[in-house]
């Protein structure tokens, strides 16, 4: 039966089609394929804030996850040149400096590379929202649209995984569950490695999918 929130099938194709139609660079209507099955792209990125009107990418980290394996021959790093350099504070969290990232590649042919790598596989991560609308914000001039992939957000699973453990009542309160990313992956016996490094992050953020799926029964 199809869902009340669900757009109909010829709704969602004609939406495709319509979107293919309008892209900027036709070479990336690939991304508009029927995903590989069981296969998804993990990434994050270390931006110089956390504004997205006025932040920029600095760097990617991108992970294939294919079934329940983590790809990590299949990954993407990735420094990005930002236009109004790297604040102190920026660095203190990231380390990544200004000569760091001077060597870094243009936006454009990042969101490129970023784009080829991820295909037509949905995305997977942490605060994935955050690092979705940065890149939004970068693939629009080139596409003239946004990524089309479908987002998972791993806080999400987490969220609903803990809900299902609660009973009946404690679920009635509105339960506050910790979704920090340490908390996280320290309650789901995973190992943590260096924060705010967008490789570890998007590693991490697949360990996290893929141990979820399991206890969920995806």
């Amino acid at each position: 039966m199809q869902s009340l929130h669900t757009p109909p099938r010829w709704w969602r194709t004609l939406k495709r089609e319509w979107l293919i139609y309008h892209l900027g660079l036709p070479e990336f209507r690939f991304m508009f394929d029927e995903p590989p099955p069981n296969e998804w792209v993990s990434l994050d990125c270390e931006t110089t804030g956390l504004n997205v009107g006025t932040d920029e990418i600095i760097s990617i980290g991108a992970v294939r996850i294919v079934g329940n394996t983590i790809m990590t021959s299949e990954r993407l790093e990735l420094l990005v040149r930002p236009e109004r350099g790297v604040s102190a504070d920026s660095v203190r969290i990231h380390r990544l400096r200004e000569q760091d990232v001077a060597q870094g590649l243009p936006i454009d042919e990042a969101m490129k590379l970023l784009m080829r790598f991820i295909g037509s596989r949905p995305l997977v991560g942490y605060f994935l929202e955050f690092d979705v609308a940065m890149l939004n914000k970068a693939i629009w001039p080139i596409l003239g649209q946004r990524l089309p992939q479908p987002k998972i957000e791993v806080s999400a699973l987490y969220y609903d995984y803990k809900f299902r453990q609660m009973m009946p009542y404690e679920q009635q309160t509105n339960p506050d569950i910790d979704l920090r990313f340490a908390t996280l992956m320290t309650d789901l016996d995973l190992p943590v490695r260096e924060a705010h490094d967008a490789l570890n992050d998007a590693v991490m953020a697949a360990m996290a999918f893929i141990k979820l799926r399991r206890l969920r029964g995806d």
